[in-house]
């Protein structure tokens, strides 16, 4: 069995400056205490799931420069294929 390397978590990570409520950071901060992630990760993670909404992804095939907003959401061009 060979060796298993490590890939890298965040690619293109960039800091953002949000405003949350108090609730929604509790909810993140203890979330990510119970699965051992980052805050960050937990976010990251947990939108990712906006993928999977069907009208969401059918809005961004209706919008004028669609190509270039699924090349930025999806990590390749096969998951971007979505129509």
């Amino acid at each position: 069995m060979g060796m298993k390397f490590i890939e890298p978590k965040n690619k293109r990570a960039e800091k953002v400056d949000w405003k949350i409520s108090e609730r929604t950071r509790s909810i993140v901060k203890y979330y990510a205490e119970y699965t051992d992630f980052t805050e960050e990760e937990v976010v990251d993670e947990f939108l990712l799931n906006l993928l999977d909404d069907k009208k969401f992804l059918k809005w961004v095939e209706g919008k004028r420069y669609n190509k270039r907003i699924l090349t930025q959401i999806f990590d390749t061009e096969e998951d971007a294929n979505i129509g």
